[in-house]
């Protein structure tokens, strides 16, 4: 069904000079002179490449339907981060195997039991879609120095999955501290 440029949204799975592409971000330009036009960043199915495509506001696009599934993460099968990675649909119970190049860096901040979006077209699995934020605990970071005052610096810190953020001073070693999964920043205490 084909569809205006102007309705392309983030997660969109389309038909693109001939190729499967999962929209990851758009944004109307609307230049001083000239005509309006969208800049959508894509990334081709096959191929894994990520592309920033320019679309004329009367551009058609073939939308194409593909199946989300809520699916639950379990485990990580190699059991040192590497994936394969393990989810179990919610409906059927069915356990499927996701590899580490689909998750990309957002397998950093999977926790087990964490329920997620998996997009699947063809029986093939497209890419996962993380909660806006998770909750970790703080596993390792630097103690706050004694008569600091507030500041907006930030230190680094270790959560219970392994990585890095950046967080406040005032965070200590087994505070829970929620993160955002698309950006990695730290966005306040649980």
């Amino acid at each position: 069904m084909p569809i205006k440029a102007t309705d392309v949204k983030r997660g969109q799975a389309l038909m693109y000079e001939g190729q499967l592409q999962v929209v990851l971000s758009t944004e109307h330009v609307k230049p001083g002179k000239g005509p309006a036009y969208v800049q959508a960043r894509m990334k081709n199915v096959d191929t894994g490449t990520i592309k920033v495509n320019r679309l004329n506001s009367s551009d058609k696009l073939e939308d194409v339907t593909i199946d989300r599934r809520t699916m639950q993460y379990l485990y990580d099968a190699s059991g040192h981060g590497k994936g394969p990675y393990v989810f179990m649909d919610q409906e059927s119970y069915d356990q499927t195997e996701i590899e580490a190049d689909a998750l990309g860096d957002q397998s950093q901040w999977l926790l087990e039991n964490l329920e997620c979006i998996v997009m699947v077209f063809d029986g093939r699995v497209l890419g996962v879609e993380l909660p806006p934020s998770v909750e970790l605990e703080v596993t390792d970071t630097a103690p706050q120095p004694k008569g600091a005052t507030a500041t907006n610096q930030l230190k680094e810190a270790t959560v219970q999955t392994g990585a890095r953020v950046r967080v406040p001073p005032f965070i200590e070693i087994g505070q829970v501290v929620k993160i955002s999964t698309e950006t990695g920043d730290y966005m306040g205490k649980a």
